[in-house]
């Protein structure tokens, strides 16, 4: 055996796979959307399984919290870019890849560039304007998208935009869920997330990417897989063979405004600006930094709080809970002033709070 290919000698002793499976993997391109709970480990998996080049697309930072579920990160890269420290990691772990590291906010306007020069999509986002927006693009591209989700002690796992033998495609995302309410539904630090379940689930959406790429197996194409970390249970969905929707544009959504760390405390030592912090009581009792308080989910029952004459900076711990904190205020309060402190506290200068 060609001393390359000697540390994947257990996957190609599997019956059907074999040297011709491992080179279609070396030769794949594979974006990783999100290199967080799921990111992490899909990313390291397939890294060692051989994948040729591994893109890593995360704009965000690391945060101490991140850390029981985030398998990546240790402790002293809190601060750091999500997508420069997973790269080097996985480099590390396999030098014979080509971990790439995209960090850009993925938008309308840079989507299709990104996903360009992928083969195979994988979706361990956490936020529906990114998955829907992930979703659309592969669409519009032809590509297939491995979707991942995960809440309290449930996740979920399926093939989205298959291509059919006579050139229909498989269901996608919006075939399941034609829109949602970001708002009525509370991210993992709301709601909160048992740490295996992430590696569960990412190691899932490894497991199908392998799959795709070397044609073995029985693909969650026109399936979707749920799954309960209580009880260790799992069923099948079948949800038919084709798309049912006609996607033929990416939808155009208004930027969020963002204002830096260094241009808040400028701000704030001018008195132009207020601090609102949009996290969890609990992380408001361990740290902040001034400002109104309200959990993101009480923002819209508190619109009366905000005045018009006013500049509000929303923050939270990396700047995510922040941003939707100035959507829902664009489209509630257009007249009100409003933007996401860039990073959110990962940014501030003081992570080891």
């Amino acid at each position: 055996m060609h001393p390359d290919l000697l540390r994947y000698s257990c996957q190609m002793a599997l019956p059907g796979f074999g040297e011709a499976a491992q080179k279609l993997l070396q030769h794949a391109r594979v974006l990783i959307a999100g290199a967080g709970g799921l990111g992490c480990p899909a990313a390291q998996y397939l890294a060692a399984s051989g994948i040729g080049t591994l893109g890593i697309a995360d704009f965000d930072t690391v945060s101490i919290s991140n850390l029981h579920r985030q398998i990546l990160y240790h402790s002293d890269d809190a601060g750091k870019l999500k997508a420069e420290v997973a790269c080097a990691r996985l480099q590390q772990q396999n030098p014979g890849i080509k971990p790439v590291p995209h960090i850009v906010k993925i938008t309308s306007a840079n989507v299709m560039q990104i996903i360009d020069n992928y083969d195979v999509i994988v979706d361990a986002t956490d936020n529906f304007e990114t998955r829907y927006l992930l979703n659309d693009a592969a669409v519009l591209a032809g590509k297939p998208v491995i979707y991942g989700a995960i809440y309290q002690y449930e996740g979920q796992v399926a093939v989205w935009n298959m291509k059919h033998d006579d050139g229909s495609r498989s269901p996608n995302y919006r075939d399941v869920y034609p829109h949602a309410d970001a708002a009525q539904v509370p991210d993992c630090v709301i709601g909160g997330v048992i740490p295996t379940l992430a590696g569960i689930i990412g190691c899932m959406q490894a497991n199908e990417v392998i799959k795709y790429i070397t044609g073995t197996g029985e693909l969650l194409a026109g399936k979707l897989l749920l799954f309960d970390a209580q009880n260790m249970q799992s069923r099948v969905i079948k949800i038919g063979g084709l798309t049912k929707t006609h996607i033929t544009a990416l939808q155009q959504t208004a930027p969020v405004l963002t204002i830096t760390a260094a241009e808040t405390k400028n701000g704030l030592a001018n008195n132009t600006l207020t601090l609102v912090d949009v996290r969890t009581d609990q992380e408001r009792d361990e740290y902040h930094i001034g400002g109104m308080h309200f959990e993101l989910d009480e923002v819209a029952d508190n619109l009366d709080e905000f005045e018009p004459d006013k500049t509000y900076v929303f923050y939270c711990s990396s700047g995510k809970r922040s941003a939707e904190a100035v959507k829902l205020l664009q489209q509630k309060l257009p007249g009100v002033k409003a933007c996401s402190l860039e990073g959110g506290l990962g940014r501030w200068g003081l992570n080891q709070h």
